[in-house]
């Protein structure tokens, strides 16, 4: 067997590890296995690479690439390992945009490198495309770390004409592909770059908080396609395998997220939501309808004599780092004869599976988290539903207001349960701006406070009880 088929047996192997990988990770309870698998498949693909390629001398500055590997894996080391959970998406859009870079940066040299050997037409096509994705990807996910990690505002930001600037500035990124293809032009090349930069910043500017999460999964599916032009760029089959999962899992994960708040990928894309707060923050409403607020020592006496409580956990409870302590809550209903189970919203977090990880760090059992049809299936019975750090995903009027901007959209329906416990800071609306009804249900008390003190002064209660 010569060494190129056994390379290329090698890389086969590392494709089917991806694949795996991708399976694994469909599952919350088979994540952590999944991601070791793809780091083992991208470990031995790496290493294959260098055998392939040093013994024939054909790949040179050898310590440079092993340098640039150093230093990368100095920053996403620690980066990895310490990162806070709520953070998590803006690290996922940074390392996405750090690929999309790398493939455009590629497909630069690479049109650098060919054009004066005449390649076929189909050729250029591929690396100007590299460059145009990668480029969007790149500066499209800068723009949603920014807004992620609220070194600019998270609402969409909007200005006159903005669909048809977008517009013009695609269509004449096409023209230059087509002028490059004809032309061969290096100084096109650059404008091109350029045009890609402004149009991945202008893409991302009326995406609002909410949606930036389906964003960063429609970028990532570009990074994927950008990659697979560079593989087919470099006549490498495992760029193009890797990069075309990459691609159709963003794509498809994309689509799964659109459908679980109840709007299409055109809606999220240029609808600008979120960009008007119709809250008031108001406890009072102009029908006369009050919240009923309550102490954490009320909502322990009241969880106390439930024989069913569901939890229903949000951002807030991320954000507040709470995971650990309403684990212990849940413990402590479990040892007085309460069932505990958690309801789980597509969406809830910033990305999907979000929650589920953020709980399986406090080591909740994987069999009590319940997907929202599931639970919405079991919330009649249930005497409290524990809202902690959820807003828009259990706001009634998704269901019952047409003229609400989240009319549709599939919630969690806590308000079938006997009680409802709102653990909120405060009244500040969530993501989308407008009020939740649930807040003024008579049925509800609110708890206002950080979600982490709160949960521990109802552990208190309970223990005391």
């Amino acid at each position: 067997m010569s060494r190129d088929t056994l390379i290329d047996l090698i890389y086969l192997f590392s494709a089917t590890t991806f694949i795996v990988a991708l399976k694994g990770l469909g599952s919350p309870k088979h994540a952590r296995r999944g991601n070791m698998v793809a780091a083992f498949g991208m470990l031995v693909a790496v290493v294959a690479t260098f055998f392939k390629y040093v013994d024939g001398h054909s790949l040179h500055h050898v310590w440079l690439i092993l340098l640039a590997m150093f230093i990368g894996v100095i920053i996403a080391v620690p980066t990895a390992r310490f990162v806070k959970m709520t953070a998590m998406p803006q690290l996922v859009a940074i390392f996405n945009g750090v690929g999309g870079g790398a493939a455009a940066l590629v497909s630069i040299t690479e049109f650098i490198h060919i054009k004066s050997s005449h390649p076929a037409t189909y050729v250029i096509l591929e690396v100007l495309l590299g460059v145009l994705i990668g480029t969007v990807s790149f500066a499209g996910s800068a723009i949603a770390f920014a807004k992620l990690q609220e070194l600019m505002t998270g609402r969409p930001v909007t200005y006159p004409g903005q669909q048809l600037i977008n517009g013009v500035v695609g269509l004449a990124a096409v023209v230059l592909i087509v002028t490059i293809l004809v032309t061969a032009s290096t100084s096109l090349l650059w404008i091109l770059l350029a045009l890609a930069f402004v149009l991945g910043v202008i893409f991302v500017l009326p995406i609002g908080g909410a949606d930036v999460p389906v964003l960063i999964s429609l970028l990532n599916a570009f990074t994927g396609l950008a990659v697979a032009a560079s593989g087919f760029t470099l006549g490498s089959n495992l760029l193009i395998v890797a990069g075309t999962l990459v691609g159709a899992s963003g794509i498809l994960l994309t689509r799964l997220m659109s459908k679980a708040m109840g709007r299409s990928l055109s809606n999220v894309l240029f609808s600008a939501f979120g960009s008007v707060v119709t809250a008031s923050g108001a406890t009072t409403r102009d029908d006369g309808r009050s919240v009923r607020s309550g102490t954490a020592e009320d909502a322990a006496i009241l969880l106390g004599f439930s024989s069913r409580v569901v939890i229903i956990p949000g951002y807030g409870l991320a954000v507040a780092q709470g995971q650990h302590v309403l684990r212990e809550l849940a413990d402590l209903l479990e040892s007085k004869g309460i069932e505990v189970f958690y309801a789980i919203h597509p969406v809830a977090g910033r990305m999907p599976g979000h929650m589920n990880v953020l709980l399986a760090e406090a080591n909740v059992p994987y069999e009590q988290l319940l997907e929202m049809d599931e639970a919405n299936s079991e919330l009649a019975t249930a005497d409290v539903a524990l809202v902690v750090g959820a807003n828009d995903t259990v706001n009634p009027a998704a269901l019952d207001d047409p003229s609400s901007p989240i009319y549709g959209m599939p919630i969690i329906k806590a308000d079938l349960a006997e009680n409802v416990l709102f653990l909120k800071r405060s009244m500040r609306p969530g993501f989308a701006g407008i009020e939740n009804d649930l807040l003024y249900n008579p049925k509800t008390t609110l708890v206002f406070g950080d979600a982490k003190d709160t949960l521990t002064k109802m552990v208190a209660a309970v223990k005391a009880n």
